[in-house]
């Protein structure tokens, strides 16, 4: 079996949460008799994955744009990135904001990396 390894500048978010009241409060859940405050490995790598792939889509659907219609790389990502934020502002994708720099940057590479090739 693959190591199924998370780069390390892929956002690691807290979980998110408030809790009423004047005293400061840790945010923790139980999972599998132990307090964790953040993601588990699992769920790290279940967004990572989620991430990347989306990436990949991007990329594969701007190398297609660029193709089909001499768009440049710069206004094909342009849209993509839009098309990302309008998704995720109408609340129909939950990616954080970090998420989705990741995911931007992440497609950025993948698209030059298959022009470069």
């Amino acid at each position: 079996m693959t190591e199924r390894r998370v780069p390390d500048d892929f956002p690691r978010e807290p979980n998110p949460g408030s809790v009423t009241g004047v005293q400061p409060k840790l945010l923790v859940r139980e999972v599998d008799g132990r307090y964790q405050s953040g993601p588990t490995k699992e769920e790290l790598w279940a967004r990572y994955d989620a991430c990347e792939d989306l990436a990949s889509q991007l990329a594969a659907y701007a190398s297609r744009k660029i193709a089909s219609s001499g768009l440049s790389s710069d206004v094909a990502l342009t849209r993509a990135e839009k098309g990302v934020r309008l998704k995720v502002d109408a609340g129909e994708w939950e990616i954080s904001r970090r998420e989705v720099a990741w995911v931007l940057k992440r497609t950025r590479q993948l698209l030059f990396a298959a022009s470069d090739g």
